[in-house]
Order: structure tokens, then C-alpha cells, then sequence
């Protein structure tokens, strides 16, 4: 394991009880608990809220509450943060949806391309539907998991080593980082193929030549210096998104005092309100960045897209019937996205 790189959020009170590895204590007693995700340091994901979100609560709770915080997968593999939270190595965890699509599969309902048009807009649909009766039944007390704070990002684009892409024919044969469930969907459909990983796992990939691009979104091409490796980039595209979630598990939430569970609460949801307006007011810049980094962008047309749009449309009924063959509502959550998109566009 890479070096230890331990961020002490505030520190440490002496005469707290462990639990788990877990510093948990009765309502005013000093309560500390260990936050993980997979992100760099640096990553605006962290900068703009999961730290900022930490900082309210130890804030609004005198000092009651305090974190540990482990960055960069310090503590296991972005698609293992679930199962580490589950089993209270964590108590507090990042969780990319598609990463658990095994476990989690609705959530993907907010990563069918051609859906939204900017990250707030699949934010906030998102948020409402995850404390709706369906999703927190079938997601979340399912997997004895609450959600805290969630950030839809803006609609990918397309990211490659190679080859300017236009239209559906440029993608076909190409090998695209894809997060898996509905995005592999769609990579069939256009004709590339996907390679389902991680996104800290994507720089290694294009440096060994096995990808010929990404389905990503604008910042996290920089997030994970990814701009040496893929010269060219699409924009005005609508091309599926990505659900982070950062989840508390049942067990630590049951034993946090009421008062403490109602801060974390306001502080998770004005967390999850700010960083898509963050990231809807930054894509320009971010795209101006990588300009001059040396991508080379293409602005699809109206014509351009219509053909993509048109095998999005494919792909969500085809996600939402795979889904309801399982067993799992998938119909119901993809006409109660839908529904919270409207209300959120009313």
C-alpha cells in the first residue's frame, strides 16, 4: 500500500471509546469517524464538498464531530468503498454507483445518456428520487446504507488518443473507458467497445496504449492528468453521467445522536446543492484549460447528435427492461427520474 497519507480533518480528542476502530460516543462526547473515497488529492469532488461538507458538521456541532480522513483510496479500491462501509472499516464512504452496479443498480437510472442537460438539473432529479420510497428501499436499507451528499456530473463527452470523433461511425472499433451498466449499454450500441474501470485506473491504460478513449466528464480529465494522453474531445454531447454518492452505514448512523444526524442531513443536502452549480459554472473554463493543454474539440451539431440521441433513447427503455427482468423496478425508478426531472425544470 501506498504511504500513509493521513489528513486529519480536526484532531483526535483523548477519552473517546472505540467501536470497530471507530471513535462513537454518546450525545455530547466527542464523535469521530474515518471518511474514505478514491479521489486524488486535488480532486474537485473533495475540494468543493466532501471536505467542505466535513468542515459544516464539526463546525455546527462545536467540535462535537470530527473526521479522519482517507483520500486516494488509502483504505481500499473505489469499487470496494461499499463493502469496506458495510463492514465499518469505514464509516463513511464514497460510492460510484456504477462501481456496485451489482448492488446498487437503480442509481444508473441518473446515468442514461441523453437525459439532462446539466449536472443540477440531474442532481437535484437524483436527490429526490434517492429519498423516495422506491430507492431507499431497494438501494439503500438493502445495502444498510443512508446517502449524505450526491453529485450527478455533467453530461460526458467523449475523450480520445486518436481520432476526432463527429459522428457514431468515428467510435466504431474504438476501446472507451466506460463505467459500466447503462454506458456499456450505450458503447455497444454506437459501436465501440467498453472497458469497464475505475477512473484512477484510466491513466495507466492510455499510457499502455489498451484504451482509445474515455467516456468522461470535462473536470475529471484533468482530476487525473489525463490531458497528455487524449488529444482530441467532443462538445455538446450527451453521452451518460456518473452518480458519487457518499453513504453512512445503518449501524454507525443508528448510534449518532439525533441532534448530530439532523446537521449532517443540512449540511450533506446544501452540499449536494452547491457542487452541481460549481460544476455547471466551471465546464467552460475546464474545457479552456484543456485547450490549452493541447485537446482539440469538436462541437457536435444538431445533426451530428441526433443519431447519438436517438440510441440513448434505445438505451434507457433496454436498461430499465433489463432491470425489470431482474426483479428490480427498473421501469418505476426510470419514470420516477423522469417525473423529478420535469418538477426540476418546471
Amino acid at each position: 500500500m501506498q504511504k500513509y497519507i493521513h489528513m486529519l480533518v480536526t484532531a483526535v480528542a483523548a477519552g473517546t471509546a472505540l467501536l470497530g476502530g471507530t471513535a462513537l460516543a454518546q450525545s455530547g462526547k466527542t464523535i469521530t469517524l474515518r471518511v474514505a473515497d478514491s479521489f486524488p488529492t486535488g480532486h474537485f469532488i473533495p475540494g468543493t464538498a466532501t471536505l467542505p461538507w466535513m468542515e459544516e458538521v464539526t463546525k455546527k456541532t462545536n467540535g462535537q464531530v470530527k473526521f479522519e480522513y482517507f483520500p486516494a483510496q488509502q483504505l481500499g479500491k473505489a469499487p470496494d468503498l461499499l463493502n469496506l462501509t458495510q463492514t465499518g472499516v469505514a464509516d463513511i464512504g464514497y460510492v460510484g454507483m456504477s462501481y456496485v452496479s451489482d448492488k446498487m443498480p437503480l442509481s444508473s437510472v441518473a446515468q442514461l445518456p441523453g437525459s439532462f442537460t446539466t449536472a443540477c438539473e440531474g442532481t437535484k432529479a437524483y436527490w429526490k428520487i434517492a429519498h423516495g420510497e422506491t430507492m431507499t428501499k431497494q438501494e439503500f436499507s438493502a445495502n444498510k446504507v443512508r446517502p449524505l451528499f450526491a453529485i450527478v456530473l455533467e453530461p460526458y463527452q467523449f475523450y480520445t488518443t486518436s481520432k476526432q470523433v463527429r459522428t457514431v461511425d468515428d467510435v466504431k472499433g474504438l476501446k472507451l473507458r466506460s463505467t459500466g451498466g447503462a454506458m456499456d449499454i450505450f458503447a455497444r450500441k454506437i459501436g465501440a467497445i467498453p472497458v469497464r474501470m475505475a477512473a484512477p485506473e484510466a491513466r495507466e491504460s492510455l499510457s499502455r496504449g489498451t484504451l482509445d478513449g474515455l467516456i468522461f466528464p470535462n473536470e475529471s480529465v484533468m482530476s487525473y492528468d489525463l490531458q497528455s494522453f487524449t488529444k482530441f474531445g467532443t462538445k455538446g454531447g450527451n453521452f451518460g453521467s456518473f452518480v458519487a454518492s457518499y453513504v453512512v452505514s445503518d449501524a454507525v448512523w443508528n448510534k449518532l445522536p439525533k441532534d448530530v444526524q439532523k446537521i449532517m442531513k443540512d449540511a450533506g443536502e446544501a452540499a449536494t446543492m452547491n457542487i452541481c452549480k460549481v460544476i455547471d459554472a466551471n465546464i467552460g473554463h475546464m474545457q479552456a484549460k484543456l485547450a490549452e493543454a493541447g485537446v482539440k474539440y469538436h462541437t457536435l451539431t444538431a445533426a451530428e447528435r441526433k443519431p447519438f440521441d436517438d440510441i440513448s433513447a434505445e438505451v434507457a427503455n433496454e436498461w430499465a427492461d433489463g432491470l425489470d427482468k431482474r426483479g428490480k423496478p427498473g421501469s418505476q425508478v426510470l419514470k420516477e427520474f423522469r417525473a423529478a426531472l420535469a418538477e426540476v425544470r418546471r
